[in-house]
């Protein structure tokens, strides 16, 4: 039988989250009117803010990010026969709804009234409740540093900066618990490095009026695919902090880093800012006015997309075809171009297939899980599925229609030698559009079909040899 009670800490311990910061976000994402109020609480003391957010949000405790190791330590000092503690600085509200839903802790403390039950508040009552030395203890955070002292056995789970050092010089750690990832790998998956992919778009105003050869122009169209890359990422963490509820849900968007806890929130609020600033800050120094203007507009509409236009039906797919149309649009301004009307059409229309696609392969998996209400976060039913591929076809064979009209246009003659060549990519879009949509219908489909058609081998090729036949054209 253990001889000690197993005290957990759970904000960085049991969790890999920090409630706080959970409800703050919450908070501040459904009612960003009030966002004043969290300051007007915390100036009262930590302890009635997290009162207040504990009574004004709701955190579904079922699909947090709990540490399995964590987990299997508290499983194992109770297959001992050992009691198992809760303490937190987390409101009570909400530590004991956790408590509940996991049914493996004896007791429970945690912050309330004016108490706040961290650092030497939470050492003093274990003190109190067990005697010096008379419980083992597992946490995270600096804070922790005066708990473990007073600890008989003191187990160390992901810690932060300095903290595993300076526990482990106190002579009563047992075992530190680690991510064994490296956080540059979460990092780079949140900033979606291989989404920057799809800003390679930038350069295709670039290559449509011939300019690939001035070497001062690809430099400037490189700086502003590299600014334009790190504002996308901004977007992006900002998106995954805003649908940290709807992506814990999800099959696959649960490993997502801030949806998995492998990133802080904290952390996310503070590289967020500084990649928008970066991105503006160059884009003002470096490049024309008028491409700041456009990667303002893109940050604008995706910021609308992330907080609204996502939920109503149709708006959704159009808003993400002109998103991949305003880096064509960026790359232009970022060489004082003027985009064509084909360009921009064809765009239009491709995307918002592609867009189409991407829901497609979403309602058809709820489908398939034997879901039929509305899609979480969404304005489509799995009911809609044939009328987004109907749509979605139509306007993927409405951008070859427009490829096939832009041959005819005067202008083409003067851009190419050998135009009616270019005839020969219609079929090629033609069947790859066809081929995608296929494969789409059959459950095949990645739910980004960019990242489908970047590993995609057939598309690929698709891609080379549609490339190939505007090259045997100049």
């Amino acid at each position: 039988m253990a001889e000690h009670p197993l005290v957990i800490d759970l904000d960085g311990t049991l969790l890999r989250s920090d409630i706080l910061h959970e409800a703050s976000l919450r908070f501040a994402k459904n009612s960003p009117w009030r966002i004043a109020a969290l300051f007007a609480w915390l100036v009262r003391g930590k302890a009635h803010l997290k009162e207040q957010l504990a009574l004004q949000t709701s955190l579904e405790v079922e699909h947090l990010p709990y540490n399995p190791e964590v987990m299997a330590l508290i499983h194992q000092h109770r297959s001992q026969g050992g009691k198992v503690v809760l303490a937190t600085a987390t409101h009570r509200l909400q530590a004991e709804r956790i408590a509940a839903h996991l049914n493996v802790f004896d007791q429970v403390f945690a912050t309330e009234n004016d108490r706040n039950l961290a650092a030497h508040t939470k050492r003093d009552l274990l003190i109190n409740e067990y005697g010096e030395k008379g419980f083992d203890y597992a946490g995270n955070a600096r804070s922790d540093l005066k708990v473990w002292a007073a600890a008989n056995r003191a187990y160390v789970v992901s810690p932060d900066v300095g903290v595993e050092r300076h526990a482990k010089a106190q002579g009563n750690v047992v075992q530190v618990l680690k991510d064994k990832t490296h956080p540059l790998k979460h990092w780079l998956r949140a900033l979606r490095v291989h989404q920057w992919l799809k800003n390679l778009l930038i350069f295709v105003p670039l290559l449509a009026a011939h300019l690939i050869g001035e070497p001062a122009l690809v430099g400037r169209v490189a700086c502003a695919f590299l600014l334009f890359s790190l504002c996308a990422s901004s977007v992006y963490i900002l998106n995954d902090l805003l649908d940290i509820d709807d992506d814990r849900r999800h099959p696959r968007k649960c490993r997502r880093p801030f949806a998995s806890g492998h990133l802080s929130i904290s952390a996310g609020l503070v590289v967020c800012p500084l990649l928008l600033a970066a991105a503006f800050i160059g884009a003002w120094l470096w490049l024309p006015p008028i491409f700041t203007l456009a990667m303002l507009a893109y940050y604008l509409l995706t910021l609308a997309y992330s907080l609204y236009l996502k939920r109503v039906m149709a708006v959704d797919v159009i808003t993400l075809a002109l998103l991949y149309t305003l880096r064509i649009i960026a790359g232009a301004c970022a060489l004082n171009l003027q985009p064509t009307f084909w360009m921009l059409a064809f765009s239009l229309f491709i995307f918002l297939s592609l867009a189409l696609i991407k829901r497609y392969a979403e309602l058809r998996e709820a489908r398939e899980l034997g879901k039929s209400g509305r899609a979480r976060g969404r304005d489509y039913y799995p009911t809609d599925l044939e009328m987004i591929s109907s749509i979605g076809t139509t306007s993927g064979y409405l951008a070859v229609l427009v490829l096939a009209l832009y041959i005819q246009e005067v202008s083409t003659t003067h851009l190419y030698r050998y135009p009616t060549v270019i005839w020969l990519a219609c079929p090629l879009l033609l069947f790859w559009v066809s081929r995608t949509w296929f494969l789409t219908h059959r459950g095949l489909m990645h739910d980004d079909p960019v990242v489908f058609a970047v590993k995609d081998r057939m598309s690929l090729v698709t891609g080379f040899v549609f490339a190939l036949v505007f090259w045997l054209a100049i």
